[in-house]
């Protein structure tokens, strides 16, 4: 049993054109955790402490998000953020493949490195991965995201998060008045440099059907008939896969930890 104030190590991890924030705590076989919205690590603070009396969880800040840093600009492909998590596994080390489990646009990122180091991850848990272009009604949301990305860059980056969270269940923001937006230049990051380049990534199915890693296309039953459940079930259809409906719903890592994590042990336990 780990303690509740375990240790938890904190490294620094040279990438191409910056340096990633990692986190490693508890014992057992290594479990990387891919965070998606902003890209930080204490999104899964909550469920960390409820896996690391089982898994050796890795955890770190996508790039230019918080503590890690970025001196590219432009565009942040999905390619170069699957490296990144690469990079992250090369640096903590270890033997053979690890599990991974990526949430929204973690798992996105998580497909990509599945799809081009197979050999690096036994078994991948994809939770409501935001696989837009595998969608047959697409259209409608990418021009909900190219408004919201119009908006950010214009200046009013409170509108755009509003209606991104508007349209991601359970997620909607509430009604206050003069309602502060924390980490405004990770939301404007997101918006300005990764959104587009999240919703116009198709995953690479030809190679995800060939992979030996055990994926687990996942979405919360809280989130049926929402945008972001929809394309678990593509996935899983177009690989052959079963699919699972977890507790919660968008957020459920973050806001339902117990049943999550619970529902996450169980999947790996069966991979």
């Amino acid at each position: 049993m780990i303690a509740e104030d375990a240790e938890t190590a904190e490294h620094r991890c040279p990438v191409e054109g910056g340096e990633l924030a990692v986190r490693t705590t508890g014992e057992g076989p290594q479990l990387l955790l891919i965070p998606g919205g902003t890209g930080a690590a204490d999104s899964f603070r909550a469920l960390v402490k409820l896996l690391r009396t089982d898994f050796t969880v890795i955890t770190y800040d996508r790039r230019g998000h918080f503590s890690s840093t970025d001196t590219t600009t432009g565009p942040v492909p999905v390619p170069l953020q699957a490296d990144d998590a690469l990079a992250v596994l090369d640096h903590v080390g270890g033997s053979g493949p690890v599990s991974m489990f990526g949430t929204s646009a973690g798992a996105l990122i998580g497909l990509d490195l599945v799809a081009r180091y197979p050999d690096r991850v036994a078994a991948f848990v994809a939770h409501e991965p935001p696989a837009i272009q595998l969608m047959p009604d697409a259209a409608g949301i990418l021009e909900a995201a190219a408004a919201q990305v119009r908006l950010a860059r214009s200046g009013d980056l409170m509108g755009a998060v509003t209606r991104f969270a508007d349209g991601i269940a359970g997620a909607a923001l509430p009604d206050l008045p003069h309602l502060r937006l924390p980490n405004e230049g990770d939301w404007l990051r997101l918006f300005d440099r990764e959104l587009t380049e999240f919703f116009d990534y198709l995953p690479d199915l030809r190679a995800l059907r060939r992979t030996n890693t055990e994926i687990v296309p996942v979405a919360g039953e809280g989130s049926r008939g929402w945008y972001h459940y929809q394309p678990a079930k593509i996935l899983a259809l177009e690989l052959g896969l079963p699919f699972v409906e977890t507790p919660g719903a968008h957020l459920a890592p973050q806001r339902n930890p117990v049943k999550f994590a619970a529902a996450l042990k169980d999947l790996l336990a069966n991979e």
